[in-house]
């Protein structure tokens, strides 16, 4: 068996709320949050080919999974923190279920589908312009035309995939600029520009 770390550890201590929230049993997610901990440490055990996903699916999933979590000036995107291999890793686990694969699958395949009925080509082959449009179409559930509802139902879940594995890494820890258990030598208070935002005071 081999030794849990400390991080991971503490990642597993909230995995039971974040997997109700998502829709799969804790030790389901528990086993997909430490393997992406293991490719974190040694990339070099990522496969070189998704094991759920078709390599077309797969390029689906990669471009979805960076237009959620893009890299910007505080960290890497949700591919640099291999949040897609964690999104193969919980669909290809023993415990999930078919329901939830076929969502995941149904779920890229209207996307796909929804891009080559606008622009003649799928969600990989258009150009970023026409894939943002889609997506701005399904993001905001309450403003989404009712005949995109498959859309809206399967991106929130997507989302919601991406945003866990991402804060399951150390790239998403530190871009909440989480740091852990750390003595402070004084406690100052909250600062002044997070207290004017929440609009309260001491």
């Amino acid at each position: 068996m081999t030794e849990l770390h400390r991080r991971d550890a503490l990642k597993i201590l909230g995995l039971a709320p974040l997997a109700a929230a998502i829709g799969v049993a804790p030790g389901h997610l528990e086993r997909a949050v430490l393997a992406l901990a293991r490719l974190e440490e040694e990339p070099s055990l990522a496969a070189a080919a998704p094991t759920f996903f078709t390599p077309h699916e797969w390029t689906i999933v990669r471009l979805l999974a960076d237009y959620i979590i893009p890299r910007d000036e505080r960290s890497g995107s949700a591919t640099e923190a291999k949040v897609p291999e964690f999104i193969d890793l919980l669909m290809s686990d023993r415990d999930a279920s078919r329901e939830m694969k076929t969502a995941m699958q149904g779920g890229l395949a209207w996307i796909d589908n929804e891009c080559q009925h606008r622009f003649a080509k799928g969600f990989a082959a258009a150009a970023d312009a026409q894939r943002r449009q889609v997506l701005d179409d399904i993001a905001w559930p309450k403003r989404a035309k009712p005949e995109l509802r498959p859309g809206v139902v399967f991106f929130s879940r997507f989302r919601d995939l991406t945003a866990s594995g991402f804060f399951s890494t150390q790239m998403g820890w530190k871009d909440v600029r989480y740091m852990g258990n750390v003595a402070l030598p004084a406690w100052n208070g909250c600062p002044p520009e997070a207290v004017a935002k929440l609009g309260v005071s001491y």
